[in-house]
């Protein structure tokens, strides 16, 4: 068995492990490789058991499925994945006369084939998107895992294809309602999306219609609800700005709907309300967790604004969609996501769900619907596909994801509890096990993220069955710095606050062992990007409390690269951690930084994953990591780096790679917690 590699350390600089940031050099191809072999040599022993986890949990999925077809004018939109295929295939087939989502694979025409797209290699979908006439269908692809997408259009009716001759697109497109414009996004040197552009098919060339010159700022392009107006957002982390457009007219000027302001965050959505077209804002103008309002069609100017609902400081309003039939309000009330029906006739409610923890999502249809979908599912319920008729909210499950081989939702047994952080805060974590697991120590995987006010709602995973089988407990710690709990859950995790994610995370884990769900030698840890520096943070502060740590891209090199504008995003990310350029936010970022902060201590089991092709995330912050933990640590427990060559942020982009991936996880995991045999 190979000996782990020793990385050279540069003694001219005041980071000896810079040199593993020269992208493509021999010296550092061989590393990583080098660490890749060391990896498959350590963990060669569990070769059988990586096996075995590969065919359960690829025993577990469906693998020729059809997805539930989505109606969109004579047509039925749908995908079809095919046992032994890495990708899903695009299809559509003539509606039946009955209104039924009966396909007819006879007259099914196949739209696009990701396996062929692929020749086996990483391919990542970014936008499909038919156009209004339904007579061409827009996509891009990212073939490398760098998210630079190819921008395409294939005319449907003649079976043609033709590839947009435009470089260093984020994958948008956008149609206008003349079937033969589109708008699409550029990215800067820095990776950020700064310009959106129209082109018009046939015609050479395309014509910039916004430029965003403001670093912290990202802009995309949507169609609103009714599909007669087109939005550009363009967004820092904290202000926000839109120029709307008649869809009918792509030619003509865009137009300002609210001069950016410092700190006002709003985005707008257009459809009918009372019999009136109008705009629909979502706006943090009032309070932090947005109020609701609206704009007559043709005066869609702040001065016009109407309130609709307003602020509640006890709930965040995440979202609003105007249909024919209703407004739909996407609220978070104690950690947990409402969907609030306002019919156009008829009082307002609430969907009722069948558990008390849960992720929900509303999925729209035609804009003149009766219906909705909703996504549902819970750590032990397997994804549902609702239909919400918003008249009276009667609802029918159309499709759930199947559970191949035994399996009842009932065997397992979710809960959510509240644990006290240092300072008083009740933080939530949420629990899933096999029906009798709970009540004496068990091994116990713990996920977190806590960054960007992204929410982890509890979510199903036919994988993590592998592990529940095993006697684990999967918990979720909803830390501050997520929006699980709302924007000030989020503020409260953020700049100067962000030790509380660090202290959240580790009160999750103290709390855990002291209710006798697991102990410090069997409880894992894991966390990917953002939540990769919150594994970095915790195991630097708090070694001794975990038996093992995953980190996945993980963002630990934060000073390093929080002080080089020239990295990808960046200056965008100055308003989530704080400018380096100031010395106290850069004391602040050093403080916690996982790599500035590596010591000489006995810290656990570890392995992390990075992408050779994440523009996010560079790969030389999980190998220079690893490198000086080696070199510092006063024990030997298993550190293990593994580069994936051929991907980017998301990891693999194959089904069946990504399952291996995940094997591979599981299988070091019960290595290192001395649970081969389980």
């Amino acid at each position: 068995m190979p000996a782990a590699p020793i990385a050279r350390v540069d003694d001219s600089q005041d980071d000896p492990y810079r040199w593993l940031e020269q992208r493509d050099a021999p010296e550092v191809l061989a590393y990583l490789r080098a660490e890749n072999t060391y990896l498959e040599a350590e963990l060669a022993g569990q070769a059988e058991l990586r096996e075995t986890l590969f065919q359960e949990i690829k025993g577990r999925i469906r693998e020729t499925d059809l997805s539930l077809p989505s109606p969109k004018g004579f047509w039925l939109y749908y995908r079809r994945t095919t046992a032994g295929d890495e990708y899903p295939r695009y299809y559509r087939c003539p509606k039946p006369a009955d209104s039924s989502l009966a396909v007819d694979e006879k007259a099914e025409q196949l739209l696009l084939d990701l396996n062929e797209l692929a020749q086996g290699g990483f391919l990542s979908l970014g936008t499909i998107s038919i156009s209004p006439d339904q007579s061409k269908l827009a996509y891009s692809t990212d073939t490398q895992g760098d998210e630079i997408y190819r921008l395409y259009v294939k005319d449907l009716d003649r079976g043609t294809l033709e590839a947009l001759p435009f470089e260093n697109c984020d994958g948008s497109m956008t149609w206008a309602n003349d079937n033969q414009t589109l708008f699409f996004g550029e990215l800067d040197e820095t990776h950020r999306p700064h310009r959106i552009h129209r082109h018009c098919l046939g015609e050479i060339g395309s014509t910039e219609v916004f430029h965003e010159e403001d670093g912290r700022f990202f802009v995309h392009c949507y169609r609103t609800s009714s599909e007669h107006q087109l939005v550009i957002l363009s967004g820092s982390k904290t202000t926000s700005e839109a120029w709307v457009l008649a869809a009918d007219q792509p030619q003509n000027q865009w137009i300002c709907l609210a001069p950016r302001e410092e700190e006002h965050e709003y985005a707008p959505d257009h459809g009918l309300h009372e019999g009136q077209w109008c705009w629909l804002i979502r706006s943090n103008q009032a309070g932090m967790n947005f109020a609701l309002y609206k704009a007559p069609e043709q005066h869609p100017e702040r001065s016009h604004w109407q309130e609709l609902l307003a602020h509640n400081p006890q709930v965040m309003l995440e979202d609003a969609s105007l249909n024919a039939n209703a407004i739909t309000l996407t609220l978070r009330e104690n950690g947990l996501t409402i969907i609030e029906v306002r019919p156009q006739s008829g009082s307002p409610y609430r969907v009722q769900l069948p558990d008390a923890v849960y992720s929900l999502q509303a999925l729209h249809l035609e804009f003149d619907s009766p219906v909705i979908r909703l996504r549902y599912e819970s750590l032990n319920r397997p994804a549902q596909i609702r239909q919400l008729n918003l008249a009276d909210g009667a609802q029918q499950v159309l499709k759930e994801t199947p559970v191949e081989g035994p399996f009842n939702a009932d065997d397992y047994e979710s809960r959510r509890i509240w644990i006290n952080a240092p300072d008083g805060v009740q933080v939530p974590i949420s629990l899933v096990a096999r029906r009798g697991t709970f009540g004496k120590p068990a091994p116990l995987y713990l996920y977190g993220y806590g960054a960007y006010g992204h929410s982890l709602d509890p979510w199903f995973s036919h994988a993590r069955l592998s592990l529940l089988e095993r006697g684990f407990i999967f918990a979720i710690a909803h830390v501050r710095g997520g929006g699980d709990l709302g924007e000030a859950w989020y503020r409260a995790g953020k700049l100067e606050h962000k030790p509380n994610t660090f202290k959240d995370f580790i009160a999750c884990a103290e709390a855990l062992i002291e209710a006798g769900y697991t102990a410090p030698e069997c409880l894992a840890i894991s966390g990917g990007s953002a939540g990769g520096l919150l594994i970095g943070a915790v195991i630097n502060m708090r070694p001794e409390l975990f038996g093992a740590a995953i980190a996945e891209v993980p963002f630990v090199d934060v000073l390093n690269t929080m002080e080089n504008p020239d990295l990808p995003l960046t200056v965008t990310e100055y308003d989530e951690w704080g400018d380096p350029n100031q010395p106290e936010a850069r004391e602040r970022i050093k403080s916690y930084a996982p790599y500035e902060n590596v010591r000489a201590q006995a810290y656990p089991a570890l392995l992390a994953v990075a992408g050779y092709h994440d523009s996010r995330v560079q790969y030389w912050e999980a190998a220079k990591w690893i490198a000086k933990l080696r070199a510092t640590r006063s024990n030997g427990k298993s550190m293990l780096l593994k580069t994936e060559f051929s991907a980017g942020h998301g990891g693999m982009s194959g089904r069946y790679q990504a399952l291996h991936d995940v094997a591979l996880e599981y299988a070091f995991l019960l290595k290192v917690l001395a649970l081969d045999n389980s």
